[in-house]
């Protein structure tokens, strides 16, 4: 992974957009209602989803789940098509670069005791429109405000 995100700092510094896809772990309450887990950034400790660079071989949907169960502890199924884009600025180490991040929303169906990044982030479960409050990503804080599951996805 470490050369796609070389590949991708120097696209960005020729003006190219980048790409990358996030998970959006949610889980249904017995009330019906819709939560979401946020995990905290490793360097800046904000709310993030779990995300990450495209993966060789691999589709968006299948990167998303494996960076959710890598950053968040949490397996389980992704839909077929992302729930929505939204784009943001990306701090590297000589500045920012904006990146285009297509999300899938991810149905929870294990959630881990100890993941391999366990040890650098937390993880808060939140109703969608609270999670959206901590997000500091505008387009990802109206993704999560406005988020709705499909009642079947033919996956």
């Amino acid at each position: 992974m470490a050369t796609t995100k070389k590949k991708a700092v120097r696209r960005a510094r020729k003006g190219q957009r980048i790409r990358q896809v996030a998970a959006i772990p949610y889980r249904l309450r017995e009330d019906g209602s819709l939560e979401v887990l946020l995990v905290t950034s490793r360097t800046t400790r904000r709310f993030i989803v779990p995300k990450g660079w495209p993966m060789k071989g691999k589709s968006g949907r299948k990167a998303a789940t494996i960076e959710a169960q890598e950053e968040a502890g949490v397996l389980g199924k992704a839909l077929k098509q992302p729930a929505g884009t939204y784009s943001y600025w990306k701090r590297m180490t000589n500045g920012f670069i904006r990146v285009d991040v297509a999300a899938y929303l991810l149905q929870v169906t294990e959630e881990l005791a100890d993941w391999q990044e366990a040890a650098n982030r937390q993880r808060a479960w939140l109703p969608a429109a609270d999670a959206a409050l901590l997000i500091d990503e505008p387009e990802l804080s109206t993704l999560l405000r406005d988020l709705t599951v499909p009642a079947a996805d033919p996956a």
